[in-house]
């Protein structure tokens, strides 16, 4: 089976580092992790949940190959795959920064296992906010496919449609990623209600437009 998605050293190199450096990484952090290791944090940057250090050092790095490949391997599967040609290289930005903040959010968590003195709220909610920010302002790039973008009966049923939500979704987008980078300044008992908002605004903002649309 053909990609519809040219695959080169120019167009891999990016992910490959990334999971290369994850992969290295890894072996360190199973080595200097304690036994047991803090892998989610509530809103407040207080640790409530745990596990193993094999399952923290391993397991992110793993999740990001996964990603890697799962991406590369969806235009193949796609009943539209002749369409990903007209955003290939929008395409490959959104897999690249989704392999790039899952292993941002690996190192995050990786160093503060390690005793930094990291702002867990902080890092987490501006690294969302970023990615926000860049899906957002290549959203209205995106063509109608079955895998990537705001898939609802009516934008799948006309390429108007489509068309006019995911350019409407992206400002959305921006705006929400710019709210979400603030979140991780207020108070922590202002941030899940903010946080709440923020993606319900995301996801209903995106669904009632494209039906109204």
């Amino acid at each position: 089976m053909n990609n519809p998605i040219k695959l080169s050293l120019k167009t891999e190199i990016f992910p490959i580092i990334i999971i290369i450096i994850s992969v290295i990484a890894s072996f360190f952090f199973y080595d200097k992790f304690p036994d047991v290791v803090a892998t989610h944090w509530n809103f407040a940057g207080e640790a409530d949940g745990f596990s193993s250090k094999a399952f923290a050092a391993f397991f992110f790095p793993a999740l990001v190959l996964g990603m890697y490949l799962l991406f590369n391997f969806l235009p193949i599967l796609d009943p539209k795959k002749e369409r990903y040609e007209q955003f290939a290289s929008t395409y490959l930005i959104f897999r690249n920064i989704m392999v790039f903040f899952m292993a941002f959010v690996y190192f995050i968590a990786g160093f503060a296992n390690l005793g930094y003195d990291l702002n867990i709220g902080v890092w987490i909610s501006a690294g969302v906010g970023i990615l926000f920010l860049v899906i957002g302002n290549y959203m209205g790039k995106i063509k109608n496919n079955w895998f990537v973008g705001i898939r609802t009966p009516w934008t799948l049923s006309s390429e108007e449609v489509w068309n006019k939500t995911h350019r409407f979704s992206g400002r959305v987008f921006m705006v929400c990623g710019v709210v979400l980078i603030i979140t991780g300044y207020v108070p922590a008992g202002l941030r899940p209600g903010l946080f709440i908002a923020t993606i319900i605004m995301l996801v209903l903002g995106s669904v009632v437009y494209s039906y109204i649309a």
